[in-house]
């Protein structure tokens, strides 16, 4: 027997009853917000945003069509990679608040119908954490709980291999007290732990179980390639990536250090103990969705653990630059190679990336619509939904991201992730309406007294309220929800569109990827409706909703994004 098997088994006896997994892939057809907690809003006048301050944002949230939240990282942490480094994985770090400050904001979502999802980060941990601490002092348990090695000549100067940090430099560091190196993937302060290590995976099914047991609806799983490295720590090849140096992560090819087969073999097992959890306690069955930047073949691998890899095409594969048949290509490629039966997702941006309106200017809302039309799993990071942008211009003194950090004054701009992390723009009072303390963590954008949510409350038309009709469509329109997937380009390639038709209703998008000039398009070959209704447009579009249009000729004007339902 495995140990999931264990484990599973004795929770089912621990039940004393039999019950059953309810509304299985609830993650269907879902409109899933990722909440920065730092960056939402701030109750006590710190400058940090807080549990509580997401707790008095659920209504806005539920309100605006969203289901499910997924919070990065609250646990207690030193805060050197700002939670994704943990010094206790069953505790709330009080930046944030306490448990029972979760208790209430779980309770809370729920009365809200939202689903609330977890960041869990079981690479590593914090140096700080207790396991850490025992083995720098030669714990015989908790030495092992770590992956230790001897340097290629014993000594401290040589490391074990040529393995690279993801922040660069070494990925090892040694411990004089113990005349051995400890792996860190990530930096030095974050050591991986040793998943070779039975204990290991007990205590992080604990962990599961922990959060579990108050209430979360599953894990959305960090960095989830590195779980495991080669044993024999054979160094890794050269990839000669031009202007790369020996101390940068793209220098070498992960080959020993990324995308083992036993991590999937692991969040397999993970993924029996949540679904073995959700039976015998009669509930929901539990998200368990997996940060994965690897190539496509190693993405869709994650689909055979019956796991969900998060889809990050609208970030790396695809830009402002990209044609109408770049998105078909890679669109259709996901549709296509993903499992029968499995569920599709659209990331559109996240905490580790440029903002969407940063990345595609003048497009934020046809890739709203992209992510919203299109089957499956719709993922928005908090803010996006009223258009934000990145803060380029925050200096070297104001700089909070270690990777950013670890480049130096001279290349920090270039690598920091702190532009897509400033304070949610909640309307123009002082500091967005995020905080009334004299600063924030992060300084907000200059421009939110014209670019805030409350503003586009009120305005007929505006980046929030396309994005709640769209985020009510995807919920609740049945060719969206039931419907069959067709993609198309036409117009000389200069169109792109998604057909959703599931045989009583379609609904149709067309997208312009001429940025200067207005076309016509006819789809009276796509067995559509005579008639088809304007739903939403694009800001800025000048396209009236709620209009009949002709499908033999659909007036699309230049760099314009367009839904039409059935009438």
């Amino acid at each position: 027997m495995s140990w999931t098997t264990h484990l599973c088994a004795f929770l089912v006896f621990a039940s004393g009853s039999f019950a059953t997994i309810h509304n299985k892939s609830w993650w269907n057809n879902t409109v899933f917000y990722q909440v920065y907690p730092r960056s939402l809003f701030d109750t006590n006048a710190d400058g940090i945003g807080d549990l509580r301050g997401i707790t008095s944002k659920l209504d806005y949230i539920a309100s605006t069509g969203i289901n499910a939240i997924w919070l990065s990282p609250i646990y207690s942490s030193p805060m050197i990679d700002f939670g994704y480094d943990i010094s206790d994985f069953k505790a709330i770090d009080p930046t944030f608040g306490t448990l029972e400050d979760f208790k209430a904001l779980v309770a809370v979502a729920k009365s809200l119908g939202l689903k609330v999802v977890l960041d869990l980060v079981p690479n590593h941990t914090s140096d700080k954490h207790i396991w850490f601490q025992k083995a720098l002092e030669g714990h015989p348990i908790y030495k092992n709980f770590y992956v230790w090695a001897y340097g290629k000549n014993r000594d401290g100067i040589t490391p074990p291999n040529n393995w690279i940090s993801v922040f660069s430099d070494s990925a090892w560091t040694y411990v004089e007290s113990q005349k051995q190196w400890y792996l860190h993937q990530f930096e030095y302060r974050q050591p991986d732990l040793n998943y070779r290590n039975p204990l290991v995976k007990i205590e992080m099914i604990k962990v599961l179980k922990f959060w579990l047991d108050l209430g979360i609806d599953g894990y959305r799983v960090d960095s989830a390639p590195f779980m495991y490295e080669d044993l024999l720590l054979r160094d890794e090849p050269r990839t000669y990536v031009n202007g790369t140096t020996p101390r940068d992560y793209t220098y070498l090819n992960h080959i020993y250090t990324t995308d083992l087969i036993e991590t999937y073999q692991l969040f397999g097992g993970w993924r029996k103990f949540l679904d073995f959890y959700a039976f015998i306690h009669n509930q929901d069955q539990k998200l368990l969705v997996m940060e994965a930047y690897t190539n496509f073949e190693h993405t869709m691998q994650y689909y055979d653990y019956n796991v969900l890899p998060f889809n990050f095409m609208f970030i790396t594969n695809l830009n402002s630059k990209s044609s109408a048949q770049d998105f078909k290509r890679e669109i259709d490629s996901w549709m296509n190679s993903m499992p029968s039966g499995k569920i599709a997702n659209w990331v559109l941006g996240n905490h580790d990336n440029p903002r969407v309106a940063s990345r595609y200017p003048d497009r934020s809302d046809q890739m709203t619509m992209l992510s919203m039309i299109l089957p499956g799993l719709a993922v928005t990071y908090n803010g996006d939904e009223i258009g934000m942008v990145d803060k380029r211009d925050i200096s070297w003194e104001d700089t909070k991201d270690p990777q950013a950090c670890n480049a130096g004054q001279a290349q920090y701009n270039s690598v920091s992730r702190d532009p897509e992390r400033t304070p949610f723009q909640w309307d123009a009072t002082k500091n967005a309406g995020f905080s009334t303390a004299n600063s924030t963590w992060l300084p907000v954008n200059q421009n939110y007294k014209q670019l805030n949510l409350a503003k586009q409350m009120k305005a007929k038309e505006s980046h929030y309220k396309i994005y709640k009709t769209l985020a009510l469509l995807h919920r609740t329109e049945p060719a969206v929800t039931e419907g069959s997937y067709k993609s198309i380009t036409t117009n000389n390639d200069t169109v792109l569109g998604v057909i959703r038709n599931n045989g009583c209703r379609v609904v149709v998008l067309l997208i312009n990827f001429n940025d200067d000039k207005s076309q016509v398009v006819d789809l009276s070959q796509e067995g559509l409706p005579s008639k088809l209704l304007v739903k939403v447009a694009n800001l800025g579009s000048k396209v009236k909703t709620g209009k009949l249009v002709d499908v033999n000729k659909l007036p699309l004007p230049a760099k314009a994004a367009i839904v039409y339902t059935s009438v």
